[in-house]
């Protein structure tokens, strides 16, 4: 049976339309996967599609292992997108390894990029050495900077065993294996040997302070107590170099890195960083339903316990809570 023309004219209409809603419908395809795409990169650390400055917080007690700060300096450093960082610290500090660490970390992405510190709460102890990092620190008057020392802390558990009748035998190879120990008290022998280690990384704390800050003895001397500063007390120390905010730390960028001006912030984080413990879901969960006293003491619990992880040598700061 023979096709009259107009029928075959038919179909070809029919299909052109066919063809535009698929093109068009590829072509929206396309342009939600491209938004999904751009929002889904600047939150999980790619930081968009647009040249940029690269915030990367350093937030909380900083740990030994300190890989994914690795890998996100390195994708920082790489990017063609970043024309500068601001490395933003509230950190009290954390383990001598892990602080070390993330200060090399900083130092090789300043090869690569200019690089400023904005102290946005607390930078002390380990978290002063990640803020010495850079070549320019910014803080706020009242944030807290310094804390330059070593700690080494330990239980004495012999009184609480002799109460309860518990005795722990041992058998060793030398005299100093496995001391300090907290089922017994330690031996003068064993606390000589604890302060050395103490005293020489505090050496290289102090060393570290030196030559990044470029103090003189005698400065190096006042700075060095232990003690915490405000920023306003840390500027005349030269523990900082400007007070002021975020901003202040992007003009450094613009007018001694001559990066260009006016450029977005955005944040930069580990691309695994999705960890939320149980902790902070029930704080933001009470704080939510306006038990604001619960969720602040949630919070600190679970600085707490992540103190309680912490091991072997120390750069951080505990304030006393009596």
């Amino acid at each position: 049976m023979s096709i009259d023309a107009e029928a075959i004219a038919d179909r070809r209409r029919l299909r052109r339309k066919l063809s535009f809603w698929r093109i068009a419908g590829f072509s929206g395809l396309i342009a939600a996967v491209a938004a999904i795409g751009y929002a889904a990169a600047d939150r999980m650390g790619y930081g968009g599609v647009q040249q940029q400055i690269a915030r990367i917080s350093v937030d909380g007690l900083i740990t030994g292992n300190q890989q994914r700060m690795a890998d996100l300096m390195q994708r920082v450093g790489d990017s063609h997108l970043v024309s500068g960082v601001v490395i933003s610290v509230n950190s009290p500090g954390g383990t001598t390894t892990g602080s070390e660490e993330l200060y090399r970390n900083i130092r090789r992405l300043s090869e690569k990029k200019p690089v400023v510190t904005f102290v946005d709460g607390t930078a002390a102890s380990g978290g002063y050495i990640t803020a010495m990092a850079s070549d320019y620190i910014v803080a706020r008057e009242t944030s807290l900077v310094g804390s330059i020392g070593v700690l080494f802390q330990y239980p004495d558990l012999s009184g609480l065993m002799q109460t309860v009748g518990v005795k722990v035998e041992e058998v060793k190879s030398s005299p100093l294996k496995a001391e300090p120990s907290p089922f017994k008290p330690t031996s003068p022998e064993a606390r000589a040997a604890l302060q050395q280690v103490v005293g020489d990384t505090y050496d290289w704390f102090r060393n570290l302070v030196r030559e990044r800050r470029r103090l003189n003895e005698s400065e190096l001397a006042a700075a060095s107590t232990g003690q915490v500063f405000n920023g306003r007390q840390g500027l005349p120390m030269k523990l900082v170099d400007k007070v002021g905010g975020e901003r202040d730390a992007v003009a450094w960028l613009e007018q001694e890195r001559k990066i260009p001006k006016d450029l977005p912030v955005r944040d930069w984080k580990p691309r695994s960083d999705r960890d939320i413990s149980l902790f902070a879901m029930a704080a933001t969960a009470v704080d939510l339903l306006g038990f604001e006293r619960v969720a602040e003491v949630l919070r600190r619990t679970e600085v707490h316990a992540g103190m309680a992880q912490l091991d072997g040598l120390l750069v951080v700061w505990q304030p006393s809570e009596k």
